[in-house]
């Protein structure tokens, strides 16, 4: 297959090199010192599912030199669309598919409206994964692995195909929707909660008062998508807090690391999305309305 990886951070870097690996025509899009390393020194992965290095890499920080390509991973920030949004239509031909993999669940939709919606195969991704330095990424934890579909979950040719390339570190979902849900219920209230108090995964479900507030965050949200037509199994925040119980202790978040770091983040898409969605749904959330006005306020500082 030959594919675009845009943005090579913890989520691009990671899922592209494997793809490369496997024989695949992978071009990463970054820019900065990480395309510079990716260019001279290649690209490497140090993962706790085995490591992977990539040398030579197909890097460049214009996506539109590429042309047509089978499969484009988004791999940016949700706050960082709107830049690759419009290169979109110079990579998509009739049978394209655009993988989102961002956090929230409104990016598919801001990526429909670039391509059109039959071309976008929301995704999921399982991975707890950042740059370490230039040119490297580090896996530290978390299934690794990525899950999308078919706007309505069609197994498509196309979607067999790239989980196919993927190999074990694809799975096709049998509900795209209820897997974007579940994953903005898990990693929302930890990671929002991790960037407002700065403790990492093990601290937060420890301390019984952050434990307390990431099963109140979770239900809230698990109301706004029961209120939004998502049939998440009754017992999600139960297994979500299972998820959380079996993940590396040193586990954050990239919005509590963008945070510390000064850099954007993604807490509108976030905390912010259900924020704006339980209020068009009438559906209360003051634990997210209360940590989305102090990170604001943080970012803002």
């Amino acid at each position: 297959m030959r594919i675009a990886v845009i943005g090579a951070g913890g989520i691009g870097g990671y899922f592209g090199a494997r793809l490369a690996q496997s024989g695949h025509d992978v071009t990463f899009v970054a820019r900065g010192a990480h395309l510079e390393a990716m260019r001279t020194k290649g690209l490497s992965v140090a993962s706790v599912d085995g490591d992977v290095a990539v040398d030579p890499v197909q890097a460049t920080a214009d996506p539109t030199t590429i042309g047509v390509v089978d499969a484009v991973l988004l791999g940016v920030k949700t706050w960082q669309l709107p830049d690759v949004l419009p290169a979109l239509p110079r990579l998509t031909g009739p049978d394209t598919a655009v993988v989102t993999t961002q956090n929230g669940v409104e990016a598919p939709a801001l990526v429909a409206e670039a391509v059109g919606r039959e071309h976008v195969l929301p995704g999921v991704a399982k991975i707890f994964a950042s740059i370490e330095a230039p040119g490297r990424i580090r896996h530290i934890g978390g299934p690794g692995n990525l899950t999308f579909g078919e706007w309505d979950d069609r197994r498509s040719e196309r979607v067999q195909q790239l989980a196919g390339a993927l190999g074990d570190a694809g799975v096709i979902a049998t509900d795209i929707w209820v897997e974007l849900w579940f994953k903005l219920l898990f990693v929302v209230p930890f990671g929002t909660l991790g960037a407002a108090t700065g403790a990492n995964l093990g601290a937060l479900r420890t301390h019984s008062g952050t434990r307390r507030l990431l099963v109140t965050a979770m239900t809230e949200i698990h109301g706004v998508a029961t209120a939004a037509g998502i049939s998440l199994p009754p017992n999600c925040v139960e297994i979500a807090m299972g998820y959380i119980d079996s993940q590396p202790p040193a586990g954050t978040t990239s919005l509590q690391r963008d945070i510390q770091a000064g850099r954007p983040s993604e807490v509108d898409a976030w905390t912010g999305a259900v924020v704006r969605l339980g209020e068009q749904y009438g559906v209360p959330a003051p634990v997210h309305d209360t940590i989305y006005q102090i990170l604001k306020l943080r970012e803002a500082a």
